[in-house]
């Protein structure tokens, strides 16, 4: 039953519920609806054929967890939130279309119409704003594919049912709805305002709330509001298609739109490891590069990766081909935190195209004891003082006490980078304060670190982790002073530590799927003596002997 309460505790419809369920809210919703589109708008995201032929053969498999039946099991109650937004969306519509043929547009019918027989009225999960608001875009979205040569009588279901769901939505929004999610509410009513006759009233309150929303989400160095590096990718693929829609309508283009997309491309590209993927931050995955390149090249926007991005509070590190990424700011805002991480001040690195240091990533159900864990700070490489988070992870979404604010300097000479940090999220519980100090050599060979602990109690325990990528080989060193990492191409790195025992403990990662991939994390564990402690460490790239093979 607990797992049930978690699956569900996203689609509460507070006391809306009361009139949604009614007769009469069905009447509300009812009213002339349109046959064809007026607007037809691009679709150029690409699906993935494989998915496709999973569907096809009856699994159903999204955000980790798979169900196999001839129709969806659309209220199984043992899913996961996730895993229930995902199949009511429809958004893996375009998996069915990139595997093709006449199979895969009968198979999107038969769902279609699946939802339609038992989704007509109201329902708190199918009809949740977040998820009624892609399932808008994806049908008008892939239309051309599962309606083209439909019968007459599935046409006039799925546009009746289209007009009631953008009524109902337009009532809805904004609602509980913020951040990325309330750009997408405001997508679909952007989609139904101008795609669909009659809806003139809902396209125009959809560009002032964009307009405001745009104002309150980008921040002026072109970072989205949540500090998210996967939310900052989804936000910046809902303005593109925004601005598609009104291309294709021949509207005007707020000005604010186009301004927001040319700085949200630049930031994106700034989280972006040397293997195309993006760094792991605040309930974050890699994503794959190729549809990050895709959303790139759709963005139209020129700019190079930032340096530095204050206002989101993140600095990059880079030099030769290391590039190192840092957690510098405070953690979002309350109401914008439901993916927050107790990760401040913690920092990934990676090498060419291999990725080096690492944190540990999110999992797709983003509540439950999957969120517990992977949100804390011992899942970040950053220090941990008593095996307590720098901000306090609610296990259901957001974070409580945190760390307020948050200080950082930036240096450069010569192509050397000097980042200076600090945080007080332990302060209250401990009274200590945390610095760190990173440096990149110009050659990209050498980052030095220092990790410092100023205040506090004689005697308190901390760790320093530095968790590793699963392709990442470590050995101790005969010393117990350091550890060598070796990179699948053959690199080796030596990391260096001084300031607490050294250790090499087991750690999981999920930066590029929902399954955890055992790995490892180098550890330094200490306790604090007269007011602090420090521990002082670095990762130099080991130079080839003499002769050895290039």
């Amino acid at each position: 039953m607990a797992r049930v309460t978690s699956g569900m505790r996203r689609f509460r419809a507070g006391p809306g519920a009361l009139v949604y369920g009614t007769p009469l809210y069905g009447v509300l919703l009812k009213g002339r609806a349109p046959q064809a589109l007026g607007v037809v708008p691009a679709d150029p995201w690409p699906g993935d054929p494989r998915q496709g032929e999973a569907l096809l053969a009856g699994r159903f498999s999204f955000a980790g967890e798979e169900r196999q039946a001839d129709l969806p099991p659309w209220l199984d109650l043992s899913a996961g939130s996730a895993w229930l937004t995902a199949l009511h969306g429809f958004d893996w519509l375009r998996h069915l279309k990139a595997a093709g043929g006449d199979a895969a547009r009968r198979q999107a019918r038969v769902l279609v119409t699946s939802w339609l027989d038992g989704f007509s009225s109201w329902h708190a999960v199918a009809w949740a704003p977040e998820v009624t608001a892609q399932r808008i875009v994806s049908w008008i979205g892939a239309h051309d594919f599962f309606l083209a040569s439909a019968d007459d009588g599935l046409r006039a279901r799925v546009f009746d049912s289209l007009a009631r769901q953008i009524r109902h939505l337009a009532r809805l929004v904004p609602g509980r709805l913020c951040g990325v999610d309330l750009l997408l509410g405001v997508k679909a009513l952007v989609y139904g305002g101008f795609c669909l006759a009659g809806r003139e009233r809902a396209a125009q309150r959809a560009l002032w709330l964009l307009n405001r929303e745009l104002a309150r989400q980008v921040m002026p160095d072109g970072g989205h509001v949540q500090r998210s590096p996967s939310l900052q990718l989804q936000a910046l693929r809902h303005l593109i298609d925004i601005r598609g829609v009104l291309r294709a309508a021949r509207a005007d283009m707020p000005d604010a739109l186009q301004h927001a997309i040319d700085r949200l491309t630049p930031t994106l590209r700034f989280f972006r490891h040397g293997d195309g993927g993006l760094a792991l931050f605040n309930g974050g995955w890699a994503e794959d590069p190729s549809f990050i390149d895709t959303v790139l090249s759709q963005a139209d926007a020129r700019g190079r990766p930032l340096r530095s991005a204050p206002h989101m509070g993140f600095e990059r590190l880079a030099a030769g081909r290391t590039c190192v990424l840092m957690d510098a700011g405070a953690p979002p805002p309350a109401g914008l935190d439901a993916r927050a991480h107790a990760g401040t001040l913690s920092f990934e690195m990676s090498v060419g195209r291999e990725r080096l240091i690492v944190n540990c990533g999110s999992h797709p159900s983003e509540t439950g004891a999957w969120r517990g864990a992977l949100a804390s700070t011992a899942a970040h490489s950053t220090l941990v003082v008593a095996d307590t988070n720098s901000a306090s992870v609610r296990e259901d979404g957001g974070l409580g006490r945190r760390p307020h604010p948050v200080e950082a300097k930036r240096r450069e000479t010569g192509g050397a980078v000097l980042v200076e940090a600090a945080h007080d999220g332990y302060r209250d519980t401990f009274g200590m304060i945390h610095h760190r100090r990173l440096y990149l050599a110009d050659t990209g060979e050498d980052l030095r670190g220092e990790d410092r602990l100023e205040g506090g109690v004689d005697g308190q325990t901390y760790t320093l982790r530095f968790h590793l990528h699963p392709g990442v080989h470590a050995s101790l060193s005969q010393g117990g002073d350091g550890v060598l990492l070796r990179l699948p191409s053959g690199a080796g790195w030596r990391l260096r530590l001084s300031g607490g025992t050294v250790g090499l403990e087991e750690s999981v990662y999920l930066g590029d799927g929902p399954e955890p991939r055992g790995t490892l994390q180098v550890t330094v564990r200490g306790e604090t003596a007269a007011g602090g402690a420090t521990v002082k460490w670095a990762l130099r790239r080991e130079k080839k002997a003499e002769g050895a093979d290039p």
